[in-house]
């Protein structure tokens, strides 16, 4: 037992220490930095200038109140009445006096409709608002012609009451579909970035022993068993190191802005987020992760050269593609037959499962079930694959799958 530890240390210390490690972390925190607060930066980009912009009123009537419209909204536009005809106007945008010209005219119905002409179309920042001032004023003209009263317009354009009441006995409610939504989403993402990254470390480790020979060193001194779990452990805490590091970088990001309106923590309400919820993204999360983890540290056994990982663990990547797929998808339809019973497959349950458990209310009996049938397919994995590891390192010359019987002939002998 003390030999799996040391090789569990040996391979968490030998791996946190390197600089990909240290770089990927700090880039990944600056990255969860960037999306949670991306309004934040854009504000830092976007140009305060006060635009200028003329007005061709061909209506002789449109200027004004538009000009009112604008103020009430508090954009940062400013509106000039243009004497002198479109070639003028133009020019002085080319010439940099102008931001833009507006062309007004009244159409066949006798609403007003516009015409912007500018150095480019894409600044929405203020053509935008002057789209929308010019639409309020097609609203005040039309309900104008039809003698339509304030009160009226207001009812037509107030918002349709709406409101979604589960009544079956523990359904989720509105607010805990869209924390469950986030959540799951979130997890769904990190399981399968983890399995991919964290699980793809155990094959190039152990490739990278045998191609220089240093394992038929270990194999001398430490059984296949406690190298092969002593990985699988050694990269599981250095991946646990990072996703706390991780989260606990975008918690306090989310804290940060937790007093405005519009932040994460308020919309979702992520401080009422139900405590089951997360405890069962924890024990699917490392179920996952050991019973991916345990047949990629498998097939790693049988690669003596680094450049053939890929090939070996293909299968097992196109498993984990796979069950990514069906959450995401799954999310639209989480009650369909289809994805019930596929939640109960050991290979899509860390997801499937999750995803179901945060969005409907289901029976403790069939998480009981999945979580059994997930805990035992990884004690089942680690058996084989211990067998498989044990003959697997001593292995060398071209991979296949089919090598995975003279592997376990070698354990035998």
């Amino acid at each position: 037992m003390s030999k799996f530890w040391t090789v569990l240390f040996h391979t968490y210390i030998s791996r946190v220490k390197t600089k990909s490690f240290i770089i990927s972390t700090i880039i990944t925190m600056l990255f969860v930095l960037a999306f949670l607060n991306v309004d934040k930066i854009f504000a830092l980009f976007e140009d305060d200038e006060v635009k200028q912009v003329a007005v061709i009123d061909q209506t002789e009537q449109l200027f004004d109140p538009l000009v009112k419209q604008i103020e009430q909204s508090g954009d940062e536009i400013e509106l000039h009445k243009f004497e002198e005809d479109e070639k003028a106007a133009e020019d002085a945008i080319h010439e940099g006096e102008l931001d833009g010209v507006l062309i007004l005219s009244f159409n066949d119905e006798g609403l007003p409709e516009g015409v912007l002409k500018a150095g480019t179309v894409t600044e929405e920042k203020w053509i935008g608002p002057l789209e929308n001032a010019l639409q309020q004023m097609k609203v005040m003209i039309a309900t104008n012609q039809l003698e339509l009263s304030p009160e009226e317009v207001a009812a037509i354009y107030e918002p349709v009451s709406f409101e979604r009441i589960a009544i079956e006995e523990g359904a989720k409610t509105e607010t805990e579909v869209a924390q469950a939504t986030f959540i799951v989403n979130f997890l769904t993402i990190l399981i399968y970035m983890a399995v991919l990254i964290y699980g793809m470390m155990i094959v190039t480790d152990v490739a990278q022993e045998k191609s220089s020979r240093v394992m038929e060193i270990l194999v001398s001194s430490v059984s296949p068993v406690a190298q092969m779990f002593g990985k699988i452990f050694g990269i599981a805490l250095l991946g646990v190191t990072q996703i706390v590091v991780l989260i606990l970088v975008g918690f306090l990001s989310i804290q940060s802005t937790s007093n405005t309106e519009d932040s994460i923590a308020n919309v979702l309400q992520l401080n009422q987020l139900p405590v089951s919820t997360l405890v069962y993204a924890v024990v699917f999360f490392l179920l996952g992760f050991l019973l991916y983890a345990t047949l990629l540290a498998m097939l790693g056994s049988l690669v003596s050269r680094v450049e053939d990982a890929n090939q070996v663990v293909t299968p097992v990547v196109m498993l984990i593609i796979a069950a990514f797929f069906l959450a995401t998808f799954g999310m639209n339809a989480p009650e369909s037959t289809f994805i019930t019973v596929m939640s109960f497959i050991p290979f899509f349950t860390p997801m499937l499962m999750l995803m179901r458990v945060g969005m409907l209310q289901i029976p403790v009996w069939e998480i009981a079930l999945s979580i059994g049938l997930l805990a035992g397919t990884v004690v089942l994995f680690a058996i084989i694959g211990a067998r498989i590891y044990r003959g697997g390192v001593l292995m060398y010359g071209k991979t296949s799958l089919k090598d995975i019987k003279q592997a376990i002939a070698l354990t035998k002998k």
